[in-house]
């Protein structure tokens, strides 16, 4: 007997052994806290690359002022 494609066959179905309550997803856990520092630490070092950039195009400017 073949397979129709409207069959299930369980492919591609997640199947999670562990009961609901047992599988909450609670806040303030440690991939929730891990999460949260990372995204600091990205925002940490996107305010350090744009104060770098405009201290840069600040000093291009100065240099600039006083070749004129």
């Amino acid at each position: 007997m073949t397979s129709s494609s409207t069959e299930n066959d369980g492919q591609g179905m997640i199947v999670n052994p562990r009961p609901t309550a047992d599988n909450q997803d609670w806040d303030g856990d440690d991939a929730d806290r891990a999460d949260r520092l990372r995204f600091e630490e990205e925002q940490a070092m996107i305010r350090e690359q744009s104060e770098a950039r405009a201290a840069a195009k600040a000093a291009a400017e100065a240099a600039k002022d006083s070749s004129d």
